[in-house]
């Protein structure tokens, strides 16, 4: 094995696997190293989905994750390098079929993992996220009947193992949450999230799952730097997904609550233009600080909604029972410090643009952070690019 990994500690748990942060073991290198157990066809599907859009991406721009290596683990104390440019054979026939071949007694029983190359020690971690959820409960289908006899099968993959560069200040929510605000951050991140967004568009890739969740920051003394995550549930088409001969159109309804288009929400085809929308929500809540908690939780999340007495409504949601209301973009045309002055009336005019009903009247990805440029330049004529 080319590269051997050490696991230090556990930085983030979800619905489908675990994050740790590591170490190269020769170098000493901080990465990430996700790991996703390969327990049933759907989960591996969208496995396969992260770690072709992530291959795809490679480390290409400086908005998106990176990926350094992928490792299959065929037993307790076995990993498989996957070669740049393979497909791992048994994952996507697992897929195909249907079924995953039953496992061997899982090593993790008593919390520690002994794999070739590699030693973890995970942490106890509440298996609860307080972000939306994707679906659980999906139908699984019944394994094929084994025939009485058949030949020895192949390794059986217990698991994937991504490993990735390491983001030392954590997830948007977090990163923003934990300071005073500050316009010219904020500004920042809105036009690196626009030129990371247009990079995957450039490349066919539609992420439907944007969220702050999903963009994790590394702290640099130029400033953040924010990285584009968590490809699980995106979609790659043969071409640019924004020209007119490639729009590839979807049909399953995934993503997050707050930050789904009501053409989602409405169980419509869409296209990339519902990444867009998810973007509008992110913008317009990073500019003016716009925060909700979720019932059971206790870690607050930027995200905008509309408030329907005492209860928060998705946008989205909101958008798909009336096409015709009318958003309130800023939420308030004073806000007291140390709340941020709210957005102009060029970037407000934007963001109405972007969370628009109809999906054609939405920019485009390639069209965006020009169009960001401009309206905060429009707004404050002392605003620099950066």
């Amino acid at each position: 094995m080319e590269e051997l990994y050490r696991l230090e500690r556990e930085v983030g748990r979800g619905s489908y696997g675990v994050v740790f942060e590591g170490r190269v073991a020769k170098t000493g290198q901080r990465v990430a190293i996700k790991r996703l157990p390969c327990s049933n066809p759907e989960c591996v599907e969208l496995y396969l989905q992260e770690l072709w859009a992530m291959r795809a991406t490679a480390k290409n721009h400086v908005n998106v994750i990176a990926l350094h290596s992928c490792l299959l683990q065929t037993g307790p104390r076995s990993l498989k390098p996957l070669k740049p440019g393979t497909a791992p054979r048994r994952l996507v026939e697992s897929v195909l079929k249907g079924s995953v071949a039953e496992a061997a007694q899982s090593p993790e029983r008593d919390g520690t993992d002994s794999l070739q190359g590699v030693t973890t020690t995970t942490t106890s971690s509440p298996s609860d996220s307080t972000t939306p959820r994707r679906p659980q409960d999906r139908a699984r289908k019944r394994p094929a009947p084994r025939a009485e006899e058949e030949p020895q099968p192949a390794p059986r993959c217990l698991a994937l193992w991504l490993v990735m560069e390491f983001c030392d200040g954590g997830d948007l929510n977090r990163f923003l949450l934990s300071r005073p605000p500050d316009c010219q951050r904020n500004h920042s991140v809105v036009r690196q999230l626009c030129r990371a967004v247009a990079f995957l568009h450039g490349l066919g890739i539609t992420h439907r799952d944007l969220k702050p969740d999903n963009v994790l920051v590394c702290v640099t003394q130029g400033g953040p730097v924010v990285k584009v995550a968590d490809f699980g549930l995106s979609k790659m088409s043969a071409g640019p997904v924004d020209g007119e001969l490639t729009r590839q159109h979807f049909s399953s309804t995934c993503g997050s609550d707050f930050y789904m288009a009501p053409e989602v929400w409405g169980g419509l085809s869409y296209t990339a233009r519902a990444d867009i929308f998810s973007l509008g929500v992110m913008f317009w809540a990073v500019l003016e600080r716009i925060t909700f908690l979720e019932e059971g939780a206790t870690q607050e999340q930027l995200g905008a909604y509309v408030c329907r007495g005492r209860w928060l409504m998705p946008l989205g949601e909101a958008l798909w029972e009336n096409p015709d209301l009318q958003l309130c973009v800023p939420t308030r045309l004073k806000r007291a410090p140390p709340l941020p002055p709210p957005p102009g009336a060029a970037v407000s005019a934007l963001l109405l643009h972007m969370l628009a009903w109809d999906p054609d009247a939405r920019p485009a990805a390639d069209q965006l952070e020009a169009r960001v440029s401009a309206a905060l330049k429009d707004d404050d004529p002392l605003t620099e690019s950066t």
